[in-house]
């Protein structure tokens, strides 16, 4: 799973702690989210990505940045309604359309256009009659990473074709080699066509405590906030408190996070080129999207590598068709236990 298997940092489990005792937090919270918080994200996004947000306007809380997700076709697509879904994908960017009635067009993700989609392989029907696009950079569970060129095709492909963007960004803080994720909306006009969602989740070792955000184009904002504020009563605020903690506190802890686990995808890059595996190193999360060999499917090599090695992987097809042939590897274990995967691996029969 793509859970990390590091814990959540003291300081952030402290500012939970100081604000769990407040009788202030017992209530029901803004269901926009907390001000504090949103001004927190706007300042971070400034800081990092050099964007500016309006906190009350363009940026609007989740209980962890799925539920956003899942619930935002519910907000734009009627019954019959396309939305284009990358494949493979996040399984959440499909369901979340089912949920609307609406039918997922698959964007097919190949190595050999880097999986990123070829919006020009749309065909023009089905491009008029799209909602919404799903595109997630850097990639789960390609591990993909995208350029500045691709997301300004992007934007003017919504543009021509009034679409709206929906860009998952979990991942931007976990790169490595010195390379740093861009935001989509850094590139002009994504505003107007577009939404980011953002996690905790990966970045600061929170993915229990279910907070995220989205932010950019007003109007999208306000849509699927209308949503929201008749499904959920809001993000409880004392983890609001510890996610203001998180984004404006000391960052050394997220540069830790970085080291390990690009200390962790040398271990297995080597140790699988060693016993033979063609694979990519990747520039950012902490997967590995490794072919299967040659005869196998993904669910055959999968289940092989549970029965001969005790080894979890998760098979490309469970991501979509556009995954069959792969599978997906998780860094969410020590380097001792990764070196005995390699091991395992070795010992079975390929």
């Amino acid at each position: 799973m793509g859970d990390p298997d590091l814990p959540t940092p003291p300081h952030i489990i402290e500012a939970l702690k100081q604000a769990a005792a407040d009788p202030l937090n017992h209530r029901y919270p803004s269901y926009s989210g907390l001000a504090a918080f949103k001004g927190a994200v706007a300042r971070w996004y400034k800081r990092r990505f050099d964007v500016d947000l309006d906190p009350d306007r363009e940026v609007l809380t989740l209980i962890g940045s799925k539920e956003g997700i899942a619930h935002i076709p519910l907000a734009f697509v009627n019954p019959g309604d396309i939305v284009l879904v990358p494949s493979p994908s996040y399984p959440v960017y499909h369901i979340g359309t089912r949920f609307a009635g609406g039918k997922p067009h698959l964007m097919k993700l190949t190595k050999e256009n880097d999986f990123l989609p070829d919006l020009e392989a749309i065909p023009p029907e089905v491009a008029r009659k799209a909602k919404i696009m799903f595109i997630n950079y850097p990639n789960n569970p390609t591990a993909a990473v995208a350029t500045r060129q691709f997301f300004e095709s992007v934007v003017s492909f919504a543009l021509r074709q009034d679409i709206i963007v929906c860009h998952d960004a979990a991942y931007s803080e976990m790169a490595f080699d010195g390379f740093r994720p861009m935001s989509f909306l850094e590139v002009e006009g994504a505003s107007s066509v577009g939404v980011e969602f953002h996690s905790l989740s990966k970045t600061y070792n929170m993915t229990g405590w279910r907070i995220g955000f989205v932010i950019g184009n007003p109007e999208i904002i306000n849509g699927l906030g209308e949503v929201k504020s008749n499904i959920d009563s809001g993000l409880f605020q004392a983890i609001q408190i510890a996610g203001i903690a998180a984004l404006e506190g000391d960052q050394e802890c997220v540069e830790e996070m970085k080291r390990t686990y690009a200390e962790r995808r040398d271990i297995m890059v080597e140790g699988l080129e060693s016993i033979g595996f063609s694979v990519k190193k990747p520039m950012a999360t902490f997967y590995l999207w490794v072919e299967v060999p040659s005869g196998e499917t993904s669910a055959s090599f999968a289940s092989r590598l549970l029965a001969r090695g005790g080894i979890v992987t998760t098979p490309g097809n469970g991501f979509g068709p556009g995954g069959e042939g792969y599978v997906r590897m998780a860094l969410t274990v020590n380097r001792e236990r990764i070196r005995e995967a390699v091991e395992r691996i070795h010992s079975i029969e390929l």
